[in-house]
């Protein structure tokens, strides 16, 4: 950040024209009290003035409240104490107005509280002090009106290139000579200025960013992070924060402050005009999931292709989530910035009933990891082909609406329970599922293994009425019966597998 110099009481002593002189060495005050910032100059001889004074100036006084005193240390002590409490950084003791030379017990008592003690010379005005000191402080408000200014204007600048808000974020960075990053909604950092934060300090930070978004109310903060200190500023509305920019810095001065403030409105501004690219993205992705539905990929593959490299890769997992509307920007944006970096493994939009979500196999963590970072709960289908993706997703919806953990997958969450289901759409859903490879099997292979199964079992599974009722021979119906029980991995001399098998076909569409 750009500075003039700090009014110090280091540079006012330094004021050869003032011609004043730091008693002692300077060994014994605290570190750095010379360079506490000096906020005004002040001069009064009340035995008690601190309730007149404000922290961070310095105070003259000719030592007139001293005169009863005579050699009591007390008097001093308790002097110098007030003022140190009240947060004087030091004082100056016009000498040869009242006696010469500054009280030793005056010395002492400054020197055990490490207050930084001066002499002003008679032929020094201590409104000459005073001046000296206001000039110096209307220098640096100046230096620093003249700072905010340019830099207003060089992020004002910064805010029309191509990519506006990196570049935005990059010169409020040059500018505060800090670490700033813009961490998204969903709490992921997505740019960051100058470099990269050390690991332990990026998680660390990226948690607490988390959780300012999870309170989803507009707010300004500070923290300290390994000895690094941090400013938190949330963008958007309270209930819709669209992210927070996140600055290495603390204790920003006003100027500092209008900086920060004014880049806050920009980055929000820009933030909130992405909302309608958002909005209409979001309902292509809603179109492609019901195109997808119709169990005919053709014109999603050609959208997703140009858009985003692709759909995944079949055979793939469908998924539906059951995130809360408050949550459901946060998710989006999440899932936008992971399919961008997985550009054609994931594919995701808005169904009837929850958000469906598109993944190969090979990609399954992401849902895990969704279902972690958002605390949602999420259904995921047995593998499928696009030309039965309606299937997939109705498996999904049954399974995150029966399924207990986070991530619930259809086989667990009804197994092959088909009894189990209430007749309903659901029940259908899973006795689909189970005649699949069946079903498979007579389109692939031109057999009849559903229709002989059927029969076989209305018939008490008798090998000879099934094969009249089919019109072929009883051994013809025997081979049928073990393709069939070598299709779906089944034992069908099993009166529960018969039974969850007799009511998988009744409940078929």
């Amino acid at each position: 950040m750009q500075t003039a110099d700090t009014p110090t009481l280091r540079a006012l002593l330094a004021r050869g024209d003032l011609r004043l002189r730091l008693e002692g060495d300077g060994a014994a005050l605290a570190e750095g009290a010379l360079d506490r910032p000096l906020r005004w100059v002040h001069s009064s001889d009340l035995a008690d003035p601190t309730p007149f004074l404000s922290e961070g100036l310095a105070l003259l006084t000719t030592g007139t409240q001293f005169q009863d005193a005579a050699d009591d240390p007390a008097v001093y002590r308790e002097y110098v104490s007030r003022l140190s409490a009240r947060g004087v950084i030091g004082l100056g003791f016009g000498t040869e107005v009242v006696r010469d030379g500054i009280p030793p017990l005056l010395v002492e008592a400054c020197r055990a509280l490490r207050m930084p003690l001066f002499e002003v010379p008679y032929r020094t005005p201590f409104i000459a002090v005073a001046r000296a000191g206001a000039e110096a402080i209307a220098a640096q408000s100046y230096a620093r009106r003249s700072w905010a200014l340019a830099a207003q204007r060089a992020i004002s600048l910064a805010a029309l290139r191509p990519d506006g808000l990196g570049a935005t974020l990059a010169e409020l960075a040059r500018q505060l000579d800090a670490w700033v990053g813009l961490f998204d909604g969903a709490g992921s950092l997505t740019r960051e200025h100058p470099g990269a934060l050390e690991p332990a300090v990026a998680e660390e930070l990226r948690s607490e960013v988390g959780a300012v978004l999870r309170r989803g109310a507009r707010a300004g903060s500070s923290l300290r992070i390994r000895g690094t200190a941090f400013t938190l500023q949330t963008l958007g509305r309270g209930g819709h924060l669209r992210g927070v920019i996140a600055m290495s810095a603390a204790d920003l001065d006003q100027e500092g402050r209008g900086v920060v403030t004014a880049v806050v409105a920009m980055a929000g501004l820009a933030l909130e005009q992405q909302q309608g690219m958002d909005r209409a993205r979001t309902l292509l992705r809603a179109g492609l999931v019901h195109a997808l539905r119709s169990d005919d990929p053709t014109l999603a593959r050609r959208i997703a292709r140009d858009l985003w490299g692709g759909l995944p890769a079949p055979p793939v997992l469908v998924a539906m989530t059951d995130a809360a509307a408050a949550r459901r920007d946060a998710v989006r944006e999440w899932l936008e910035l992971r399919a961008d970096q997985r550009r054609g493994r994931l594919f995701f939009g808005r169904g009837e009933d929850g958000l469906v979500l598109v993944v190969n196999a090979a990609d399954a963590d992401l849902l895990e990891e969704l279902a972690e970072r958002f605390e949602v709960h999420i259904g995921v289908s047995d593998p499928a082909a696009y030309d039965a993706f309606s299937g997939g997703v109705d498996q999904a919806r049954l399974a995150r609406d029966r399924g207990d953990g986070r991530v619930s997958r259809f086989r667990d969450a009804v197994g092959t329970g088909v009894l189990s289901v209430p007749p309903s759409p659901e029940a259908r859903t899973v006795a689909d599922a189970a005649l699949a490879p069946l079903v498979r099997h007579d389109l692939e292979h031109n057999t009849a293994l559903r229709e002989t199964v059927r029969a076989w079992l209305a018939n008490d599974c008798s090998h000879e009425a099934s094969a009249r009722a089919l019109g072929v021979h009883r051994h013809t119906v025997r081979a049928r019966i073990a393709a069939a029980e070598r299709v779906l991995g089944l034992d069908l001399g099993s009166f529960p597998v018969r039974a969850e098998l007799w009511a998988a076909l009744r409940l078929s569409s």
